[in-house]
């Protein structure tokens, strides 16, 4: 019969063993490391854009085997992996369409993979002011047979030059509504700009928010002026106060006389 030490030994061991699987586990699905170089925050459609991406260790924590796929939503697309190993360029490849797969082997590729990407920012085709509209840079997945590990996503905001201007009028009016402590009929004319700027009304939705910003100013303006009539009035009566208590002083004084 197992005595109860025994039992709790077992226990104890099958814990460990538990604990040991998750850590490796953790280790096989452990991501690549990658760095990026030039991945921009927001680019004008037609706008060129490189970025390099450089993966070290890549055969570390994963298989031996695999494929690195990579795709863009960029135009007229140009990708160069080159493979190195200590620095010195083992291979590389060149690929003209938004999307390429090349396998990988640690037997006969190196310790970094470099991805040089440069494309053209494509037009926007659904205008959205917020979230704002984004498009993809690149992604990059490990592909080993059946799975799928995509360990780099980066996006970016892209525009034309309409969209722009009337993305800053909208924010220019936003301020200004901030900056009065609110103006409903201002905010009504930015919801309204907003919706004309969705729908690609660029010039209305720049004419609203210039209306919303005019309208949120003269009402700041109108506060200030209240605001400063106001303190004139308080300081008035403070000075007229003063004066009848001091002829009341001068009269209670007279009077003792």
């Amino acid at each position: 019969m197992m005595t109860m030490n025994s039992i709790r030994c077992s226990k104890t061991a099958l814990a460990l063993l538990c604990v040991i699987g998750l850590l490796a586990a953790a280790g096989t699905a452990s991501a690549l490391s990658v760095s990026a170089e030039g991945v921009p925050e927001e680019s004008a459609t037609g706008d060129e854009v490189s970025v390099t991406y450089t993966i070290d260790e890549p055969f570390t924590d994963v298989p031996d085997e695999w494929t690195l796929a990579g795709s863009t939503g960029l135009e007229n697309v140009s990708w160069t992996v080159t493979v190195l190993r200590a620095g010195n360029q083992v291979s590389e490849e060149t690929y003209g369409s938004q999307s390429f797969t090349q396998p990988l082997d640690i037997d006969n590729d190196g310790d970094e993979i470099r991805v040089e990407l440069t494309g053209a920012t494509p037009a926007v085709e659904n205008y959205s002011y917020q979230p704002e509209e984004r498009y993809t840079v690149a992604t990059l997945t490990r592909v080993s047979g059946s799975n799928e590990n995509e360990f780099r996503n980066d996006s970016a905001h892209h525009y034309d030059n309409e969209s722009r201007e009337a993305r800053t009028a909208i924010e220019d009016a936003q301020a200004a509504i901030d900056a009065a402590g609110g103006n409903d009929n201002a905010e009504g004319l930015v919801d309204s700009a907003i919706s004309s700027y969705e729908n690609g009304n660029f010039e209305n939705a720049i004419d609203l928010a210039n209306q919303a910003e005019s309208a949120a100013e003269k009402d700041q303006q109108t506060r200030t002026l209240l605001l400063g009539g106001g303190v004139v009035l308080l300081v008035l009566l403070l000075g007229g106060g003063g004066f009848y208590l001091y002829s009341q002083r001068d009269d209670d004084d007279y009077s003792r006389l």
